[in-house]
């Protein structure tokens, strides 16, 4: 961010780093887009409670997917806004599209069981735990 340079020694372009300054320009340019939502996840003692933030997005918009251990959420959105004058032509016409995606390890949780609402932007998940295994143990004879 800020660049120190020892005292009446600076030469103008001497500090000029053009790779430093492409860095710097792609840190501002992309600091601000997020690229995943916010999640936290609590563990209850018999589940644990995924809570993912999808302000905007509504309930089609959103998919769950479990396989091979691994939950995956994912929210798209399209949006579209017109503007036309009277005689049908465009004043203004805007349109975006977002794609959010985050995957978990879900193999410590019984995943026919896993439920799923969305409400008021935030999408909950309860994710109910396998059964811990009973330790075995058997001891072995010397032959």
């Amino acid at each position: 961010m800020f660049e120190l340079s020892p005292f009446r020694r600076n030469h103008g372009m001497a500090s000029f780093d053009p790779f430093r300054e492409m860095e710097e320009m792609e840190r501002r340019f992309f600091h601000d887009v997020p690229t995943e939502f916010c999640t936290d996840i609590r563990d209850t003692g018999e589940a644990y409670v995924l809570e993912a933030d999808l302000p905007g997005f509504q309930k089609g918009d959103i998919a769950i997917d479990v396989d091979d251990n691994r939950l995956t959420i994912r929210a798209e959105r399209h949006t579209e806004a017109e503007q036309k004058d009277k005689k049908g032509n465009y004043v203004r016409c805007e349109r975006s599209y977002g794609s959010y995606q985050r995957s978990f390890d879900v193999s410590q949780v019984k995943a026919d069981a896993i439920t799923a609402e969305y409400k008021d932007g935030v999408l909950k998940l309860t994710l109910p735990k396998k059964d811990a295994p009973a330790p075995t143990s058997r001891r072995l004879e010397i032959q």
